[in-house]
Parts: C-alpha cells; structure tokens; sequence
C-alpha cells in the first residue's frame, strides 16, 4: 500500500509547522489511497454510500441522541479541546452533536477591531489566494479549480474570475460555528444539492472537484468598502445539515453569527471581487509554502486594497 503523507499545517499563533491528527484517517486512506486494492474497494464504499446524503444524515441523526455524551469527554482529551472557552460544562450537553455545535464564550474570541479590516470567520485551516487566476498552487493532476462549476452562475463567476479567495476546511475538532467577515447586509443564501465527499486533503489531492460536486450554500454578503463578498458553506462527508441562524436582507456587523454546521467535516469559500482585498502577509507567505495555516475566528484576514 502506497503511504499517505501526514497532513502539515501551520499555526498561525505561534508560526510553528505542526503535523494534523485526523479523525477516521484509517478510513480516509481506505476510500482516496492509490493502491490498487485499495482504490477498488474503496471507490465502491465511497460512492455507493459514504458520498451520499441519507449515509450522512443518518450519522448527523445518530450524533444527537443521548448515548452519544460518552464520546465528548474522550474526543476532548484525543483533541485537547481547551473547555475554559465553551460557554456551557461539559456536563451539560445532551449528546456529541450537541457539543459539536457549542458556543463559545465572548471573550474566547476576540473581534479584530481595524474598520478597514475583514477577520477570520472560523476555526479553521486556511489557504489564501491574492488573484485566483494566478493561483498556479491551487492545480492538482493538471485541473484547476472551477469558478462556474462551483457558483453554477456564469456571471458570478466572470465576476470573481480575478478576484481573491479564501478556502477554509473545519477539522472535526473545532469551533464548528462561522461568522460574518465583515460588516454588511446578506441576501439569502442560495442551495446547490450535491454529494458529500470529504474535504480533508487526502481526498481532495485526489480530486480537486469535490469543492464543486458537494453541497453547499452561496450568500451574498454586500459592504460599502468590499463590495460584494460571496460566502460559500459546503457540506462534506458525515456533515447532518449546513444551518443558516441570520436573518436575510438585514445589517450585520463582522463577528456576529451567520450559521453553524451540525455533526461531521465541513468548508467555507469566501470570493473577493477584484481588487477589493488586501490578505496579510503571514497569510499569503503560508499559502505560496503550499501549507494551510490555521486560524481562529475574529482573527485579522487583510484589509481593504487602497493600492487597486
């Protein structure tokens, strides 16, 4: 069996370079390794069960009921979860799925106070992309990321053709709640149904499709400084529903809560119009290594472009 590569990130707190614990890498290596047994079998299970939505819905389903509690403790000591962050003890979550979308303490995460700036809107491992079409990085066997397959709108896609991206992947361990990047009023979010594949990078460095064949969510978010910030929540493999908490139509400010995700593995896009952004340094430096960098939300992302 051809070996998988560990999964290297950076994290953005103390700049290190560490290696990912994976959830279920086991079976992550089973359904995307190389081999040939491997592959055979294991595109078997994946698509005739793992990628569909009754297989994660089901699971969604099972992670909310009772006898579930007995995995939090066990889950919190695997991930060292810091628990002084979470609003409620430990005690008083009524199953995983409960714990799985938990709140944190205000305090916990800090709101990046620059006006002219645009934060970080989750938990998350992260890759930065200035100009998407000079994102050479972002190209696996040869394919490159598609705009229209992902936004199945061929004038929203010419739109962000040369604009900036952000691509976030929720590890199962995190924060799985995600805010609003900047100030500004939201339309309300459009559905595109599909499968539900993992967004971990043994399977998406085996296809770089599966951001456009899973569902997902577009919402147009519009500023006065950023114009109009495309956000895109995808669901992926054991993911029980992408949940929607704001209200269409009406001002929000960064921070505030736009939704969460139930049990399972998840993605965010965000889309910059050309011009608009300006990302951190530290960002783009982690991203042109072709490294995710893991950031918390309310973190500094950029900040408005005055150079475009």
């Amino acid at each position: 069996m051809n070996a998988i590569p560990p999964i290297r990130y950076i994290d953005r707190i103390s700049g290190r370079e560490c290696i990912e614990k994976t959830c279920a890498e086991g079976c992550l290596k089973f359904l995307y390794n190389t081999s040939m047994v491997s592959r055979f079998f294991g595109r078997i299970v994946l698509h005739s069960l793992v990628k569909t939505s009754p297989f994660s819905h089901f699971y969604g389903w099972w992670q909310t009921l009772p006898h579930t509690r007995k995995k939090i403790k066990p889950f919190i000591k695997a991930f060292n979860i810091d628990v002084s962050e979470i609003k409620k003890s430990i005690d008083e979550f009524s199953s995983f799925n409960d714990f799985f979308i938990r709140k944190l303490k205000e305090k916990a995460r800090p709101i990046h106070s620059d006006n002219k700036g645009v934060i970080i809107p989750a938990d998350a491992r992260y890759r930065f992309f200035q100009r998407i079409d000079q994102a050479e990085g972002f190209i696996v066997k040869g394919e490159k990321f598609s705009l229209f397959s992902l936004l199945q709108d061929k004038q929203l896609a010419h739109r962000y053709s040369e604009g900036s991206m952000v691509i976030a992947r929720l590890h199962p361990s995190d924060y799985h709640r995600f805010h609003f990047p900047c100030d500004g009023t939201p339309e309300p979010p459009r559905r595109i149904n599909g499968f539900l594949y993992s967004v971990n990078p043994i399977a998406v460095k085996k296809n770089i499709h599966i951001f456009t064949k899973n569902k997902r969510m577009i919402c147009k978010l519009h500023n006065q400084s950023f114009g109009q910030v495309l956000m895109v929540e995808i669901g992926a493999t054991n993911v029980g529903s992408i949940n929607q908490t704001y209200q269409p139509n009406q001002p929000y400010k960064k921070g505030m809560e736009k939704g969460f995700f139930a049990c399972g593995g998840s993605a965010i896009i965000l889309l910059f119009e050309k011009g608009k952004v300006a990302f951190d340094k530290d960002l783009l430096e982690a991203s042109e290594r072709n490294l995710e960098i893991r950031c918390l939300m309310g973190q500094s992302m950029g900040r408005v472009n005055t150079s475009a």
